[in-house]
Parts: structure tokens; sequence; C-alpha cells
């Protein structure tokens, strides 16, 4: 998992990106970000970001 973002790391794409668990499990959950913003706080401790869908522009996930 190491494509995995922390909470109040800055995002480095734009898009939607996953809440997984401690062990990479998905939770269902999803939020969008924006490219150089802090990600938001998760709902548990030990939960982290994954990106899924970036933008079609070019601040969009790489």
């Amino acid at each position: 998992m190491s494509d995995a973002l922390k909470p109040g790391q800055k995002s480095p794409g734009s898009g939607q990106v996953k809440i997984v668990g401690p062990r990479g499990g998905d939770t269902g959950k999803e939020r969008t970000t924006t490219k150089g913003n802090p990600l938001p706080p998760t709902p548990k401790p030990g939960q982290r970001y994954v990106p899924v869908d970036g933008t079609k522009n070019k601040s969009g996930f790489k």
C-alpha cells in the first residue's frame, strides 16, 4: 500500500480518494480532494487515503 496518503498530508493531485483501513481494506467511503490542500481527517484512527480517480485536467493524480 505504498500509494496510501495520510490525513493532513498535502494532496498530490485533484480527484477522488477512497478511505482504506489500517490493513488496506476498503471502507466504502470516498472524498474529493484538490491538489496542494491537506487531506481531511479520517473517520477512525489508522485509516489512510488511496487515489481512485483523478480529474481530467493537468492537476489530476498521476
